[in-house]
């Protein structure tokens, strides 16, 4: 039986919750790209364009939670900390790319409609 996406205990609508944001997305690839190598805090920050630390560390404490990344801390001063998916994770991006792809495929269609309706408003 499949979930129901207006239950708000639906799967579906769980997981669409918790990873919908483009910096989940954004941080899961960059982790991905990196796989199976850690990545630093900072380093990931650095290839994040746009992305506050703030923001990063809610995200990253998020999907850490998730069991989509492990966290390893070197004690060191500061503290170095290492970030990397967890194989939970490495399959959400396979989902993840068949997004990217209908995105990259479809985009244009989109702005071009939003164009239209853009234009349809300003005339009526």
């Amino acid at each position: 039986m499949r979930g129901d996406l207006f239950d708000p205990h639906c799967p579906t609508r769980q997981l669409l919750d918790r990873i919908g944001t483009k910096w989940t997305s954004m941080a899961v690839k960059t982790l991905a790209d990196a796989a199976p190598d850690e990545v630093r805090f900072a380093e990931l920050r650095r290839r994040m364009p746009g992305v506050s630390q703030k923001m990063l560390s809610v995200t990253l404490r998020g999907l850490t939670r998730d069991g989509l990344v492990s966290r390893r801390v070197e004690p060191t001063v500061p503290p170095r900390v290492f970030y990397r998916l967890t194989g939970l994770g490495l399959s959400l991006e396979a989902a993840l790319a068949g997004l990217r792809t209908w995105a990259e495929e479809h985009m244009a269609e989109i702005d071009r409609a939003n164009e239209a309706a853009d234009q349809e408003t300003d005339e009526g």
